[in-house]
């Protein structure tokens, strides 16, 4: 198989993976916010339940991510874009694999937040099985990791941007961690002495 039909394929799956991860976050957000809300931290939680902000802000990830969907200054032999291609998909792949095995476990309580914000469920359960009991993090884990893996396949404005950013999902994460702190604690506390936040352990 050529080079070029091998590119084609990964960019093409690459993309279908991405949409779909994407699909799954909207549905889950929509159904969330249509939840009883529990527990939330910081000044932007009400942010979380608006419609409002939840159109604006996929209409500015979208065009954002279109109008910066422009190759990055560079060429590159053809050597060099076949070990970046493989590169970028032992990172990409797991990567989403991974965020999209965090996404299903948490199931129901899955929601949104922000790096300023972050609210629980009324009733909310703590998960701490399937990736949960790898680490603390696995969405972020596995979205940090694709984002670099994306960047090595596509090579564009757009990907770069994602891996710029993808280290300040660890606002989130403290966000999330003190709310779940704060509502779960002896139990959250035990939790983290157990489970790493986003690097597994080999031992």
């Amino acid at each position: 198989m050529s080079l070029a039909r091998v590119d084609f394929l990964v960019h093409w799956f690459g993309g279908l993976i991405a949409f779909a991860i994407l699909g799954m976050v909207l549905a889950g957000i929509w159904r969330g916010a249509r939840r009883p809300a529990g527990r939330s931290i910081g000044r932007t939680a009400s942010w979380l339940h608006s419609p409002l902000f939840y159109l604006l802000s996929t209409v500015l990830f979208i065009a954002m991510s279109v109008a910066l969907w422009r190759p990055l200054p560079f060429m590159l032999s053809m050597q060099s874009q076949a070990w970046l291609l493989a590169l970028g998909s032992l990172v990409y792949f797991p990567g989403m694999a991974f965020a999209l095995w965090g996404r299903l476990a948490l199931g129901k309580m899955y929601f949104v937040s922000t790096g300023f914000g972050a609210q629980l469920f009324a009733n909310h359960r703590l998960i701490t099985s399937g990736p949960f009991a790898i680490v603390r993090h696995p969405m972020y884990a596995g979205l940090i990791t694709a984002a670099v893996g994306s960047l090595l396949i596509y090579q564009t404005w757009t990907t770069a941007l994602f891996a710029f950013f993808a280290p300040f999902l660890l606002l989130r994460a403290r966000r999330e961690e003190h709310v779940l702190s704060v509502e779960f604690g002896e139990h959250w506390q035990m939790y983290c002495r157990r489970v790493p936040a986003f690097f597994p352990r080999l031992w």
